[in-house]
């Protein structure tokens, strides 16, 4: 397995500043983020993006994912046509920076139900839900597949593919080797567990994040250090074995510390270390 960092774990900096620090603290990768302004975004030209690819490249660092927190303010899901077709033209945007950067998959949230913590969103009804999500990654897959970036949906606090055998049916019936699951070990342990998630997606994984959540909290509050929650890490490892997984893996620890913020990409690189049997 290859080890890379979110690109959130991060204290602001310039991107080239933080693939040097990732470096430093022995990462693999980085896996950056388009937003709506800044050295990625939905602006930037294929001029500035290959300014980031040089950074990386410079300092050593491997491009493999693009992420994006913009789903949160516009998604496939929405009441709105308009900010529905606005989460399109994201998804799009996205899969074109990605084929830039050099790398094969992008990471999507597929919407929602409902938001603890954006109310804002309201309530859809889970059928419509279900199907508005579908038929918007129905419309992006050939997009996906002319520019050979692999659409990965992400298991997130969305009240919305609960389980491991639905977001299987889910990616099924989209009917694309372009679209699968970019599963988030942490985001499913407060509501089963993840190893079963593993065995149950097998090939349908494309990516995978690493977090760690303490159950007894049952809020965004549980989320701690790798290794320090509950997440059995060694059966969730041997689950990857099983299905032959050897992909990257990617710490997505945020925020970053309020004090010494650089340190939370050294713990967390020693934890992956000790997880994937680099230690």
């Amino acid at each position: 397995m290859k080890k890379g960092i979110s690109i959130w774990s991060f204290a602001p900096a310039p991107l080239k500043e933080c693939f040097e620090l990732a470096k430093k603290a022995g990462f693999d990768g980085v896996e950056v983020a388009l937003d709506e302004k800044g050295e990625i975004a939905l602006d930037s030209t294929r001029e500035d993006i290959l300014k980031v690819k040089a950074a990386a490249d410079e300092a050593g660092i491997e491009l493999y994912s693009v992420a994006s927190g913009l789903y949160w303010s516009y998604n496939y899901t929405s009441d709105d046509p308009a900010v529905r077709e606005k989460a399109k033209n994201a998804t799009r945007k996205q899969l074109q920076i990605a084929a830039w950067l050099g790398c094969d998959t992008i990471l999507v949230v597929p919407g929602a139900v409902s938001v603890c913590f954006a109310p804002e969103l309201g309530v859809v009804d889970y059928d419509v839900a279900y199907t508005r999500a579908q038929e918007a990654l129905k419309e992006l897959a050939p997009e996906a597949e002319r520019l050979g970036v692999k659409i990965g949906v992400e298991n997130v606090w969305n009240n919305f593919l609960l389980s491991p055998l639905e977001m299987a049916r889910f990616i099924d019936e989209i009917g694309s080797d372009y679209v699968g699951s970019y599963f988030d070990v942490g985001n499913v342990q407060y509501i089963g567990h993840p190893e079963q998630w593993v065995k149950i997606l097998g090939k349908r994984i494309f990516k995978v994040h690493f977090k760690d959540y303490r159950k007894a909290v049952g809020s965004l509050d549980g989320f701690v250090d790798l290794l320090a929650g509950d997440v059995n890490y060694p059966a969730v490892m041997d689950a990857f074995r099983a299905i032959g997984y050897d992909n990257w893996v990617t710490g997505e620890m945020l925020p970053p510390y309020t004090h010494y913020p650089e340190t939370i990409l050294y713990n967390t690189s020693n934890s992956m270390d000790k997880i994937i049997g680099r230690a």
